[in-house]
């Protein structure tokens, strides 16, 4: 599977991290699927309601609105992101732990290398597997 999302998408992930600091940040990914290709069209800045640096929770509310704007735009729910304020990104056990859907894209961003790094993964039965990510310079990769 590959990922693919655009430059300014990544930008704004990144600057809703540095604005959730030190607390990691969250949000959902929506787009389309074509075969083994994921576009990330949209992505969700969403509160974390844990207010935690090891672990987040999207508020109910928001990722009702945020479904909801999916639909009115003929998007699929993709995924999620968070942030890692402080340590890379890969899953940590608690994000593979708490991983219950195997069809999701999990995106994370790692704040503590500058610039911040992006990565996707599958996760399903217990373990993370990375995913390819191509970040397009593009406002429209179609």
């Amino acid at each position: 599977m590959t990922i693919r999302i655009r430059q300014a998408d990544c930008d704004a992930m990144a600057a809703h991290a540095r604005a959730a600091l030190p607390n990691e940040a969250c949000g959902l990914i929506a787009g389309r699927q074509d075969g083994a290709l994921q576009y990330i069209e949209k992505v969700y800045l969403l509160t974390n309601t844990d207010q935690s640096r090891t672990h987040f929770s999207i508020d109910p509310r928001e990722h009702l609105a945020a479904v909801k704007d999916m639909r009115a735009h003929g998007l699929s729910p993709l995924g999620n992101f968070h942030s890692h304020p402080e340590t890379p990104a890969r899953p940590s056990q608690e994000d593979i732990r708490l991983a219950h859907d195997p069809k999701a894209t999990y995106l994370i961003l790692s704040l503590a290398e500058s610039p911040p790094v992006l990565h996707a993964f599958h996760i399903e039965n217990a373990a993370a597997s990375p995913l390819r990510l191509e970040i397009s310079p593009y406002t429209d990769e179609r």
